[in-house]
Parts: structure tokens; sequence; C-alpha cells
């Protein structure tokens, strides 16, 4: 397995604000083997990034000698797929279906999505979408997605999040399964089933449909947000998720998604996931 870290990790990456180049570098320094690029509206990568801007990045992260593991989106977060207004949800798949071809011409095969969200833990003023309309209004757009996918060769991989949504490994596999597509896969997030479940358990039944994962660690005493911790300092059983990814067969990249930025944060997180994952 490769180890990755998130752009959002950096200082101004969840703003959209730093330079990409600059994450590249500060990801290399600390010992990363690959970064995750981060698309939305507004910022340094947007859906609007022409062919040889992407074209220029891709050689810069060549140049910096770090691979692009894969680009993540938290777009549908704030423009949810499952939306009441059907235009909010023609808007989310129009964006995704250009996002997915930026994340071609940046060399990488795997795009984060977010397929929609009961509710949002973190807008409190959010619409509340009833459960088996969420199922349906995401179903719809990963089926209006998925000829992007297929023509750009770019897996739409879905996220187990806090949505409120696909809650359990059976339904995700389930949901995966019913695009009978090798272009819809699962983003394996190990920190965001704490709560509920046991990643290992995601895993061996997720199994080959997991194309890439995100690491985070979690403890359950807390239960709120508050509850994502430094790697190492949760309740992860980092031994069982690797044993977990070895019985799949898994060998792909594995992704920090740390957040938010903290003095030190980056350091700490590189240290762990080599002493995790190497």
């Amino acid at each position: 397995m490769k180890i990755s870290a998130s752009y959002w990790m950096f200082e101004g990456g969840l703003e959209a604000k730093k330079p990409i180049a600059q994450a590249m570098r500060e990801a290399k320094i600390l010992g990363f083997e690959a970064i995750e690029l981060a698309i939305a509206s507004r910022g340094v990568l947007t859906h609007r990034a022409s062919r040889s801007q992407c074209e220029d990045i891709a050689a810069g992260a060549q140049k910096i000698g770090i691979e692009i593991s894969s680009v993540a989106s938290g777009e549908s977060w704030t423009c949810s797929p499952a939306a009441n207004d059907p235009d909010v949800r023609k808007k989310i798949v129009d964006f995704t279906g250009k996002a997915l071809q930026v994340a071609k011409w940046l060399g990488t095969d795997a795009y984060l999505f977010v397929p929609g969200a009961v509710d949002v833990f973190f807008l409190p003023d959010a619409e509340v979408i009833s459960y088996d309309v969420c199922y349906q209004r995401a179903s719809e757009a990963v089926r209006e997605i998925l000829p992007a996918a297929q023509e750009t060769g770019v897996t739409l991989c879905i996220e187990n999040v806090w949505n409120k949504f696909l809650l359990s490994p059976l339904e995700m596999r389930n949901f995966i399964e019913s695009f009978d597509s090798k272009f819809v896969g699962a983003y394996f997030d190990v920190g965001n089933v704490l709560l509920t479940g046991y990643p290992d358990h995601w895993i061996h039944i997720l199994g080959e449909r997991i194309k890439r994962v995100h690491v985070k660690d979690f403890k359950r005493s807390v239960g709120t947000v508050e509850g994502f911790v430094d790697l190492l300092e949760g309740d992860v059983d980092f031994a069982a998720v690797k044993k977990a990814l070895a019985d799949i067969g898994y060998d792909g990249y594995v992704t920090a998604e740390m957040l938010p930025w903290q003095r030190g944060r980056p350091e700490k997180t590189a240290q762990a996931m080599k002493k995790i994952f190497k």
C-alpha cells in the first residue's frame, strides 16, 4: 500500500486556497508517496480547469516525485444530489461530470463522491430528506453521472460519511452493485464507521469494491464530531484494518484525511501513517 495525504490536510486546503504545487511539495517532504487533490466550484482547482492546467499539475507532481492518488470533492454537501430542488440536483450532476474529466486529465482513476444526505450534521439549516427519497435521488444521480465515468475511465467512488445514509456495509454493497458497473465503487473511510460499526467488517463485506481508503481515528466514548482525534489516539484497530485489507487483496492508496489543519498535525500524521502502514 502507498501512503497518501489529503490536500485538505494542509493549511489553507479546506478553504481551497493552498497552491497545489506547494501542497504536493509539503506532502513529499513529509514522506507521503501520493496526494489526494480536491476540487470545488471555487478555489485553486475547479470543474472549469482546462486540460493544459491539469496536465501542468500532473507534470509538476512528476517533477516533485509524488503521485496523485485521487480527486475528492465536498461539493455534494451544499449542492446535494438528493436536494428537493431539481435545479440543485442537475447542478451537482453537471459539476461531477466535469470533475471526472479533470480527474482524468490529472492522471488518476478515482473520484470521491458523496451521493446525497438525509441531513448535513455541520449545516443545521440544511433540509432533511426522507431516507427513501434520498436513496432514489442518489441512485438517479449516479446513473446520470455514470456515462461520464465510463467515458473518462474514472471510477465514481461512493464514500461512507456522516450523512445518515447508506448506514451499513450491506446497504453500501447493494447500492454499488445496483449499477452493475466497474466504474462505481467504494471509497472506504476507516474512521467514519467507528461510531456504529467495525472497519474490518466493512472491508470484508465491500471487498474488491473498495477502490480507495481514507484513514482517520475516532474515540467512541465521545460520540460526536469532537471524537475525531489524531491517528493512534482513538479506537481504530489498525492491525485489524491492515489484516482485512490484506485479506481482500487491497494494495492501493491509503489517504490520511486529518481535519482541520492544526500546526504540527501534518507532521504527526505522516509519522503515524508510516508506523501503521510501513
